[in-house]
Protein backbone atom coordinates (compact mmCIF):
# COMPACT_ATOMS: atom_id res chain seq x y z
CA UNK A 1 0.00 0.00 0.00
CA UNK A 2 3.01 2.18 1.04
CA UNK A 3 4.44 1.42 -2.40
CA UNK A 4 1.08 2.27 -4.92
CA UNK A 5 0.83 5.54 -2.84
CA UNK A 6 4.03 6.83 -3.00
CA UNK A 7 6.24 5.56 -5.34
CA UNK A 8 5.35 7.95 -7.84
CA UNK A 9 6.23 11.10 -5.35
CA UNK A 10 9.74 9.45 -4.88
CA UNK A 11 10.05 8.78 -8.13
CA UNK A 12 9.92 11.61 -9.59
CA UNK A 13 12.23 12.86 -7.26
CA UNK A 14 14.78 10.08 -7.35
CA UNK A 15 14.47 10.77 -11.35
CA UNK A 16 15.23 14.43 -11.28
CA UNK A 17 18.49 13.65 -8.82
CA UNK A 18 19.65 10.95 -11.30
CA UNK A 19 18.66 12.15 -14.38
CA UNK A 20 17.50 8.78 -15.95
CA UNK A 21 14.53 6.15 -15.74
CA UNK A 22 17.09 2.69 -15.14
CA UNK A 23 18.53 5.13 -11.75
CA UNK A 24 15.52 6.53 -10.61
CA UNK A 25 13.91 3.63 -10.67
CA UNK A 26 16.85 1.69 -8.81
CA UNK A 27 17.08 4.97 -6.29
CA UNK A 28 12.99 4.16 -6.14
CA UNK A 29 13.51 0.49 -5.29
CA UNK A 30 16.68 1.36 -2.55
CA UNK A 31 14.41 4.19 -0.68
CA UNK A 32 11.33 2.02 -0.50
CA UNK A 33 13.66 -1.07 1.42
CA UNK A 34 15.14 2.19 3.65
CA UNK A 35 12.19 2.97 4.33
CA UNK A 36 10.77 -0.68 5.06
CA UNK A 37 13.89 -0.76 7.37
CA UNK A 38 13.25 2.53 9.42
CA UNK A 39 9.75 2.16 9.73
CA UNK A 40 9.91 1.16 13.65
CA UNK A 41 11.69 4.25 14.07
CA UNK A 42 8.74 6.21 12.66
CA UNK A 43 6.98 8.92 14.87
CA UNK A 44 3.28 8.23 14.24
CA UNK A 45 2.66 11.87 15.71
CA UNK A 46 4.44 13.07 12.97
CA UNK A 47 3.18 13.68 9.03
CA UNK A 48 4.42 10.38 7.39
CA UNK A 49 4.75 11.96 4.20
CA UNK A 50 7.24 14.59 5.71
CA UNK A 51 8.92 11.52 7.07
CA UNK A 52 9.17 9.59 4.33
CA UNK A 53 10.52 12.91 1.83
CA UNK A 54 12.93 13.45 4.18
CA UNK A 55 13.73 9.62 3.96
CA UNK A 56 14.17 10.19 0.66
CA UNK A 57 15.85 13.10 0.01
CA UNK A 58 18.82 11.97 2.56
CA UNK A 59 19.04 9.33 0.79
CA UNK A 60 19.75 10.87 -2.58
CA UNK A 61 21.66 13.52 -1.13
CA UNK A 62 23.89 10.43 -0.11
CA UNK A 63 23.88 9.18 -3.48
CA UNK A 64 24.36 12.54 -5.10
CA UNK A 65 27.61 12.80 -3.01
CA UNK A 66 28.98 9.19 -4.22
CA UNK A 67 27.93 9.93 -8.18
CA UNK A 68 29.43 13.02 -8.10
CA UNK A 69 32.79 11.51 -6.55
CA UNK A 70 32.56 8.36 -9.08
CA UNK A 71 31.97 11.51 -11.79
CA UNK A 72 35.24 13.44 -11.08
CA UNK A 73 37.08 10.24 -12.05
CA UNK A 74 35.13 10.02 -15.89
CA UNK A 75 37.02 10.97 -18.63
CA UNK A 76 36.37 14.07 -21.28
CA UNK A 77 36.38 11.12 -23.56
CA UNK A 78 33.34 9.87 -22.19
CA UNK A 79 31.78 13.06 -21.70
CA UNK A 80 32.19 13.66 -25.57
CA UNK A 81 30.83 10.00 -26.49
CA UNK A 82 27.67 10.59 -24.94
CA UNK A 83 27.03 13.65 -26.20
CA UNK A 84 27.79 12.31 -29.52
CA UNK A 85 25.33 9.53 -28.70
CA UNK A 86 22.54 12.44 -28.46
CA UNK A 87 23.00 13.67 -31.82
CA UNK A 88 21.64 10.42 -34.02
CA UNK A 89 18.29 11.45 -33.32
CA UNK A 90 15.76 13.49 -34.99
CA UNK A 91 16.16 16.98 -34.95
CA UNK A 92 12.35 17.91 -33.29
CA UNK A 93 12.86 15.14 -30.41
CA UNK A 94 17.24 16.16 -30.52
CA UNK A 95 16.08 19.75 -29.53
CA UNK A 96 13.08 18.61 -26.77
CA UNK A 97 16.25 16.74 -25.21
CA UNK A 98 18.93 18.96 -25.00
CA UNK A 99 16.73 21.83 -23.79
CA UNK A 100 15.82 18.84 -21.22
CA UNK A 101 19.27 17.99 -20.43
CA UNK A 102 20.34 21.48 -20.46
CA UNK A 103 17.72 22.07 -17.23
CA UNK A 104 18.49 18.97 -15.89
CA UNK A 105 22.82 19.70 -15.73
CA UNK A 106 21.73 22.79 -14.21
CA UNK A 107 19.83 20.90 -11.80
CA UNK A 108 23.11 18.97 -11.11
CA UNK A 109 24.88 21.77 -10.62
CA UNK A 110 22.97 22.95 -7.06
CA UNK A 111 23.65 22.01 -3.87
CA UNK A 112 21.39 18.87 -3.01
CA UNK A 113 19.72 21.36 -0.24
CA UNK A 114 18.61 23.78 -3.16
CA UNK A 115 18.04 20.97 -5.74
CA UNK A 116 15.27 19.31 -3.28
CA UNK A 117 13.75 22.52 -3.07
CA UNK A 118 13.48 23.88 -6.88
CA UNK A 119 12.65 20.25 -7.63
CA UNK A 120 9.80 20.56 -5.04
CA UNK A 121 8.46 23.32 -5.93
CA UNK A 122 9.11 23.32 -9.52
CA UNK A 123 8.62 19.86 -10.44
CA UNK A 124 6.31 18.22 -8.11
CA UNK A 125 4.15 21.46 -7.79
CA UNK A 126 4.58 22.17 -3.99
CA UNK A 127 3.70 25.49 -2.32
CA UNK A 128 5.93 27.35 -0.73
CA UNK A 129 4.08 26.51 2.40
CA UNK A 130 4.16 22.90 1.72
CA UNK A 131 7.69 22.68 0.93
CA UNK A 132 8.01 24.83 4.76
CA UNK A 133 5.93 22.41 6.52
CA UNK A 134 7.47 19.11 4.63
CA UNK A 135 11.22 20.23 5.50
CA UNK A 136 10.64 21.64 8.65
CA UNK A 137 12.32 24.98 7.65
CA UNK A 138 11.12 28.64 7.96
CA UNK A 139 8.90 29.99 5.03
CA UNK A 140 11.42 32.92 4.49
CA UNK A 141 14.03 30.59 4.28
CA UNK A 142 12.55 28.12 1.14
CA UNK A 143 11.47 31.33 -1.08
CA UNK A 144 15.28 32.49 -0.36
CA UNK A 145 16.44 29.24 -1.60
CA UNK A 146 14.11 29.08 -4.42
CA UNK A 147 15.16 32.51 -5.53
CA UNK A 148 18.96 31.33 -5.26
CA UNK A 149 18.62 28.30 -6.99
CA UNK A 150 16.66 29.88 -10.17
CA UNK A 151 19.64 32.08 -10.19
CA UNK A 152 21.98 29.68 -10.43
CA UNK A 153 20.34 27.46 -12.75
CA UNK A 154 19.60 30.28 -14.85
CA UNK A 155 23.31 31.71 -14.65
CA UNK A 156 24.34 27.99 -16.09
CA UNK A 157 22.15 28.25 -18.27
CA UNK A 158 22.99 31.66 -19.63
CA UNK A 159 26.59 30.86 -19.60
CA UNK A 160 26.16 27.96 -21.95
CA UNK A 161 24.41 29.70 -24.19
CA UNK A 162 27.22 31.91 -24.09
CA UNK A 163 29.97 29.45 -25.46
CA UNK A 164 31.30 28.27 -21.94
CA UNK A 165 30.39 24.53 -22.37
CA UNK A 166 30.67 23.62 -18.56
CA UNK A 167 27.30 22.26 -18.76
Amino acid sequence: MLVDNYSKKIFNLAYQFAGNQQEAEDLTQDIFLKLFNSLDRYNFNHDFTAWLLTLARNYLIDEYRKRRREKSQRTEIEEAALLADDQDLPESRYLDQEKSELIRKALQLLSPELRTIIVLREIEGFSYEEIASRLKLPLGTIKSRINRARIQMAEAIIKKSEGNYGL
